[in-house]
């Protein structure tokens, strides 16, 4: 095979590789917001006595996330650094608390997360389905 023809093959062989690049894990909507509405549901749980977070739904929630992430071609270790990543937590906790104050929502009072706990489980909201009333 002449090297010219030979270039061309290997040109279209990883062509569709480089068109396929994977966006970072935050630019994956489907996993980045589910993430970050179990965030939001832990912080009310963790503030507010009156409410509990349902962690084995979360953790059930976490672990088909993992799975979807891999079937999107994202290697574990790339899931790691994504979720340990002290950028990405800055990030995800700068967007909660802003979600919070939004909702009126402060740490002085501990009742404002129970009121937004509340409300987000009557509503039975993406944040509302990972807390019960207790």
């Amino acid at each position: 095979m002449s090297f010219a023809k030979t270039l061309a093959l290997a040109a279209v062989i990883t062509f569709p590789a480089v068109a396929e690049a994977k966006p970072p894990l935050r630019d994956v909507k489907e996993i980045d917001d589910e993430l970050y509405y179990i965030a939001i549901a832990n912080e009310i749980s963790e503030f507010c006595p009156s409410i509990s977070g349902r962690r084995l739904k979360a953790i059930s929630v976490m672990w088909g996330l993992r799975s979807k992430a891999n079937k999107l071609g994202y290697s574990d270790s790339e899931i790691r650094s994504y979720v340990d990543s002290d950028s990405e937590k800055d990030r995800m906790r700068a967007k909660g608390e802003a979600y919070l104050a939004s909702n009126g929502v402060t740490y002085d009072n501990p009742n404002t997360f129970c009121t937004l706990g509340q409300k987000e489980i009557q509503r039975n909201s993406a944040i509302g389905v990972y807390l019960r009333a207790n």
